[in-house]
């Protein structure tokens, strides 16, 4: 049987909020099985633990931020989803001292190495797969995002640039994983931002976190970090990183194909809301064996 997952104990980290430039601790706590990914707001007392759904990402101005009826605000999630599918876990509650998951390196990294140093441990109880049995897209002017059908997990995706950078790095990639593995292709992958946006940001009251020890920062030319890329491409893997945190918003591993092209938080969300409206392109599945499982989920990291 392929289990479910949850952290063997306790992790703790603090950080500088991206957008709201808050300093927040975050505490990671095991959950029992077939509970899900669960928010807690330890500032606001008295509030409900927040369910993640894809309906529940309300604002995506940047980042996904899960936004309540009441109007809590569980902010930039998409990192640390990321890092949750990476390492495929199932079950855990997120508790948070203000409104945004710290943003760390700006990568997925520091959240797996948090993850690993609690212990991963595996459930009694089976890991439920959302398999997509038809094409869903959506899209908006020239972007596009699509779910098929495929036997596995992997995802083709391209973004599109009119910049020198951008122009010198490939801005398509595609990953199968079945033969990568989500911790060497894609977890160091940072986010990354231009130095004429940060005005514009300002004003809209994001961006107040951010710096060069978090975000690729790039100028008119060139990119401005002294250690520069972590990868030649590592624009659109950051990209990759941000649609697979986006996507583990439902809660379960996909079994289908993601592509897109100029794809972004919002796009993202609309198509996880397209194909749970579809309920004729997908069914739950679990397996008795890993044996039975497409291979791109025989490279989930075992259990420490």
């Amino acid at each position: 049987m392929i289990h479910q997952r949850t952290l063997k104990e306790p992790v703790s980290a603090s950080g500088v909020g991206l957008h709201s430039g808050d300093r927040i601790k975050l505490t990671l706590r095991p959950a029992p099985p077939d509970s899900g990914i669960v928010f807690r707001r330890t500032d606001l007392p008295g509030s409900d633990d927040i369910r993640l759904a894809p309906e529940l990402v309300n604002d995506t101005r940047l980042s996904s931020t899960l936004v309540t009826p009441d109007g809590v605000r569980v902010g930039t999630i998409e990192h640390l989803m990321s890092a949750l599918a990476g390492l495929g876990i199932d079950n855990l509650i997120v508790e948070m001292t203000a409104q945004e998951t710290p943003i760390m390196d700006g990568s997925a990294m520091p959240f797996i190495y948090l993850l690993q140093s609690a212990g991963i441990v595996d459930q009694a109880k089976p890991k439920r797969f959302i398999r997509v049995l038809d094409t869903v897209e959506v899209s908006e002017g020239d972007k596009w995002v699509r779910l098929s059908p495929h036997d596995g997990f992997k995802v083709s995706l391209e973004i599109a640039f009119n910049h020198p950078v951008f122009q010198r790095a490939p801005q398509k990639v595609e990953i199968d994983f079945a033969g990568t593995s989500y911790i060497d292709a894609i977890a160091r992958a940072r986010t990354f931002g231009f130095m004429h946006e940060v005005e514009s940001m300002a004003k809209a009251g994001l961006g107040r976190g951010g710096s060069l020890d978090n975000a690729i920062v790039i100028d008119d030319e060139y990119v401005l970090n002294s250690d520069g890329l972590r990868y030649p491409d590592e624009f659109v893997r950051h990209k990759i990183l941000d649609a697979i945190g986006d996507l583990y918003v439902l809660g379960h591993p996909l079994i289908a194909a993601f592509s897109g092209y100029k794809s972004g938080h919002a796009l993202n969300n609309q198509l996880l809301r397209k194909l749970l409206a579809c309920t004729d392109a997908w069914e739950y599945v679990s397996f008795a064996s890993a044996d039975q499982a497409p291979s791109s989920f025989h490279r989930l990291p075992a259990p420490v």
